[in-house]
């Protein structure tokens, strides 16, 4: 392969050593890379990766070349249908997408460049590393759709939400903001929901069961979500808003 091997990238591009915090995800690489996903590596991502060795504008939306009027952030996108339906959906919307993934950052690079979406910056890496780099109050809107539960007692250390990682979120989320999380795990919906409901900085939304029974309206389901279902589980959605 010509030029910077995909796996060198993502770990110069994103891989923060100033921030030794605890990873949010698992494995790195699953399938090898097709030929095109590779050239996309070299000729895409270069120019929509996020740079954290720079600080962040104070304002997201001059990541984009094209005026936006908001910034949402998606963690752990993993096929990526969601980030791009919903970048298609929002061509006002600036969209920064993050996982750990190669292969979920060569999907995306793929969709990207069939759709030639220009409202999509992506950090192919660990988000903690994100999180701190983001500014205060930075993204509208926050979505965490099926991140790895952990099922294991032993492991729910490593799960993404905990009281920390809420505090870091609020963060960087603007007042009156939303953090959107989705999971097929009962175990992990109701040990999210316990302690959410014990941040000071968010508020849960609903008001009747179906609230989370039911995506919302402008949620787009995942290959992810068709296999949980097909297997007999069964997702819950949740929207909490920042106070």
């Amino acid at each position: 392969m010509r030029g910077l091997d995909p796996r060198v990238a993502m770990n110069k591009t994103n891989d923060n050593e100033e921030h030794p915090t605890r990873a949010f995800f698992g494995r790195r690489k699953g399938h090898p890379l097709r030929a095109r996903q590779i050239a996309l590596f070299d000729t895409l991502l270069p120019r929509i990766a996020l740079d954290l060795a720079k600080p962040a504008p104070a304002d997201l939306r001059a990541l984009f070349v094209q005026p936006r009027d908001d910034v949402r952030l998606e963690i752990g996108f993993g096929g990526a249908e969601h980030l791009i339906a919903q970048a298609i959906a929002n061509p006002r919307s600036g969209f920064i997408g993050s996982d750990g993934f190669l292969n979920a950052t060569a999907k995306a690079l793929v969709a990207i460049d069939d759709h030639a979406l220009g409202n999509i910056r992506l950090h192919a890496g660990d988000a903690s590393a994100l999180l701190d780099w983001l500014p205060d109050g930075a993204v509208s809107r926050i979505d965490l759709l099926y991140p790895d539960p952990w099922p294991k007692r032993r492991h729910w250390k490593r799960r993404f939400v905990q009281d920390d990682s809420l505090k870091r979120l609020a963060r960087i989320l603007k007042s009156g903001g939303e953090l959107r999380f989705a999971t097929d795990i009962a175990d992990y919906a109701a040990y999210a929901l316990a302690r959410v409901l014990r941040s000071a900085d968010f508020v849960w939304t609903a008001e009747q069961a179906s609230d989370w029974r039911k995506p919302w309206p402008d949620f787009h389901p995942t290959r992810y979500e068709a296999k949980a279902k097909r297997e007999g589980r069964t997702p819950a959605y949740f929207i909490f808003r920042k106070v």
